[in-house]
């Protein structure tokens, strides 16, 4: 196995729970520090996520490692997130090592199969640490989670393997933050305390002075210091989210308020992809995204119903039928209602969908909704690649990144989306009410998001500058962190080299 390197200077920030802000956390870090003159790489063991980015080096990652890069300044490559799980079925998950799938595995066998994959974790750990100043490690989940301790890659097992020291992140929004942060630390082994440099309580809403008592107790029972005390962070919404969950908390709403004008409809599809896809439409302040959850229909009111990506193309068209939204999409397009889907979204709207192998779960094929004159087979090599073109009826710039399995072919290709370089790409229906493409991140481009909402409400265009707007948002993040958090004594904390084997 290989050793970091002793110039190395690291650190990680493992949390005491999911979804206590560790991706965030770790993008303004890197941000503040890269501003400091620093060269800094984010680093994520083992993420599990279906939103996810492609690499420069041709692979992918999680989405929020590819933010954390952008933070940090650098394009994002494989060695930023080694191990990427990407749920397929409720017990199991595609796994990407490295940027490149090697398979699937039922969650009891990846138990099995974690341990194997240290190699690759260390490899990329070790060429990263040997071109930054810093290097801020992200875990998953909680360190707590001691069913799972045998084989861990994530927390614990990755901080003892490369001797990285480590700081407790825990959410005071959830509540019970001072008996997450207590137990966590009794739950560890002697060899992890002793890798605990302090910890830092986030999303703190209120008066920061309520909770120093707070923090004399957590010294008193854990020995550790607090780095500081995080207040809420109003912005984070603006930037991709991981997690799927967080498509219910993004104030997207099912009423078109007064100053509103395009209504946006998508169905809450079971194992959503590349859900970042909307962030740019609901980021504008005259659209209504409305993300539609099961047991609800599609609403009739929609100027558009937008189809988004999928993990299980056949399993989420089976969703579609199954809450008949399948029905409400083609009302909507008989009424001459706007459909666009994007990647396995393009594919359900074809006549037909096949997956003869099982590549994304049981074989079988299904008639798609039969919008485009197109049929998709789920075969071949997954094409990972970043595009440019042009939107062909707009002539408006795209730009974005194709990551999808399936061959799609039919007479609907001769009327095509979009043009990427020197090929086409996606299908428009014969009346131009219905349309598909490959292409994540088309909705980013400001001049096709504007054209695009113009077409349906004349005069109305985008307002947004929404990569302004991330960029922004990522420098406010750091703002906000150095305001709240000591960051010399961080910085501090990683400053001692450690060497693997320790």
């Amino acid at each position: 196995m290989p050793t970091v390197p002793a110039a190395a200077r690291s650190l990680m920030v493992q949390g005491t729970g999911t979804d206590v802000g560790k991706s965030l956390l770790v993008a303004g870090l890197g941000r503040a520090f890269s501003r400091r003159g620093l060269a800094v790489r984010p680093f994520k063991p083992q993420n599990m996520s279906n939103n996810a980015a492609v690499t420069s080096d041709g692979g992918e990652i999680g989405r929020a490692q590819a933010l954390q890069a952008r933070a940090c300044g650098i394009a994002p490559t494989v060695d930023l997130n080694p191990v990427l799980l990407k749920p397929q079925a409720e017990s199991g998950s595609q796994v990407v090592v490295q940027g490149r799938v090697v398979g699937s595995s039922t969650a009891r066998d990846y138990y099995k199969l974690k341990p194997r994959l240290m190699p690759a974790v260390m490899d990329s750990f070790a060429r990263l640490a040997a071109e930054a100043d810093l290097v801020l490690v992200e875990g998953a989940g909680s360190p707590a989670e001691v069913n799972l301790r045998a084989g861990d890659i994530a927390n614990m097992g990755f901080a003892c393997a490369a001797r990285v020291p480590v700081v407790l992140a825990a959410d005071i929004d959830k509540g019970g933050v001072i008996a997450s942060l207590v137990g966590t630390c009794a739950l560890l082994t002697e060899d992890e305390r002793s890798l605990l440099a302090g910890y830092l309580v986030n999303k703190f809403r209120g008066d920061v002075s309520l909770f120093a008592d707070g923090i004399s107790v957590i010294g008193a029972h854990t020995g550790l210091d607090c780095f500081g005390v995080v207040p809420w962070f109003a912005d984070a919404h603006r930037l991709p989210a991981e997690d799927a969950m967080g498509l219910t908390a993004t104030g997207m709403t099912a009423a078109r308020a007064p100053t509103k004008t395009v209504k946006i409809a998508v169905p809450r599809l079971a194992r959503i992809a590349n859900f970042d896809d909307l962030d740019p439409l609901n980021a504008e302040p005259d659209v209504v995204l409305e993300v539609v959850p099961a047991g609800y229909p599609l609403p009739a009111d929609a100027d558009v119903i937008l189809l988004p990506g999928s993990k299980t193309t056949l399993a989420d068209l089976e969703l579609l039928r199954t809450e008949g939204w399948d029905i409400d999409i083609l009302s909507h397009a008989r009424r001459g209602g706007l459909v666009v889907g994007l990647c396995a979204g393009f594919q359900m709207l074809g006549r037909s969908v096949a997956d003869p192998d099982g590549i994304e779960g049981r074989a079988g094929t299904a008639p798609g909704l039969g919008l485009l004159d197109v049929e998709t087979e789920l075969a071949g090599d997954k094409r990972l690649e970043e595009a440019t073109g042009v939107d062909l009826a707009t002539g408006a710039a795209v730009a974005g990144y194709e990551m999808h399995i399936g061959r799609t072919t039919g007479a609907g290709l001769e009327r095509p989306m979009l043009r990427l370089g020197a090929r086409s790409d996606g299908a428009v229906s014969a009346a131009g009410n219905v349309m598909g493409c490959y292409l994540h991140g088309l909705f980013a481009a400001d001049g096709y998001r504007a054209a695009f909402l113009d077409a349906i409400a004349g005069g109305r265009a985008a307002r947004t500058a929404f990569e302004t707007g991330v960029e922004d948002t990522l420098d406010g993040l750091a703002d906000h962190l150095e305001a709240n958090l000591d960051l010399d004594r961080l910085l501090g904390a990683a400053a001692v080299p450690q060497t693997a084997g320790r």
